[in-house]
């Protein structure tokens, strides 16, 4: 279900964009200031409540998960904890990723905790998501590298088969790159994030847009407005797919 005014004013605060309420209560559209905010449009639910699970879906989730837990295909499961396999409903429209676990996510086995997660939560909460009711959430990399350090290429080539069938069962209608690594990782390239955003990418036959890992917003507080452009942008090309448009462009 849409988040009503209040919580979506508070999912935004978080966010980094300004809500300004007029005395008497009642509360305008978004702004920050030097330059005012658009509103958050009225939409509809960006992903309905999922069907019933098919048992032998399930069994496949349940088998797949078997497997990263006990991965060894490359040295990282050395120096893990445990394997980071995803959060989410099975059967969802949206799929977010990210690069890797890090500290927490490793001691926790869930991905996108801490503050970091917190973060990444009230993004999604803003246009309509939640990771225990309409959203996957997972990552390129089901390991921790030590350090986080950034993934090497080989550890990527492991763990991409793992994603690659995710997924295949999943079958979202759009995803979601969060960060650098994540991006260039998922579409094979080395170009900037600054030139990724704003487009539509695909993940095999998935559209995907590209927006700011909320640890780097935690860091550069002033790029949160454009990871909100990115949101609303991907949202709108989220109920382009659920319409039958083309989601073959560029933000407007």
């Amino acid at each position: 279900m849409s988040a009503g005014p209040d919580a979506r004013a508070e999912y935004l605060a978080a966010l980094g964009i300004d809500v300004w309420v007029r005395r008497g209560g009642a509360a305008p559209p978004p702004a920050a200031a030097p330059v005012p905010a658009p509103a958050p449009e009225a939409h509809p639910d960006p992903a309905p409540s999922p069907a019933p699970a098919d048992a032998g879906a399930e069994a496949r989730w349940h088998a797949l998960r078997e497997e990263v837990l006990k991965c060894t295909r490359c040295a990282l499961h050395k120096t893990r904890i445990q394997g980071v396999f995803g959060v989410g409903p099975h059967q969802c429209d949206w799929l977010v990723i990210g690069e890797a676990p890090g500290a927490e996510e490793d001691r926790r086995g869930e991905p996108f905790v801490g503050a970091a997660g917190q973060l990444l939560d009230a993004m999604l909460k803003a246009i309509g998501l939640d990771r225990h009711s309409n959203v996957y959430i997972a990552n390129v990399l089901k390991s921790r590298p030590p350090g986080n350090r950034d993934p090497k290429p080989e550890e990527v080539a492991a763990c991409l088969p793992y994603l690659n069938r995710q997924v295949e069962l999943l079958q979202p209608k759009i995803m979601l790159a969060v960060g650098r690594i994540a991006a260039q990782n998922l579409l094979g390239t080395e170009e900037p994030l600054g030139r990724l955003r704003g487009r539509v990418h695909r993940f095999g036959a998935t559209p995907l847009v590209v927006t700011y890992h909320p640890a780097y917003l935690l860091r550069t507080p002033a790029d949160k407005r454009k990871a909100w452009e990115d949101l609303k942008f991907a949202r709108s090309v989220y109920q382009q797919l659920v319409q039958g448009s083309p989601a073959d462009g560029h933000r407007a």
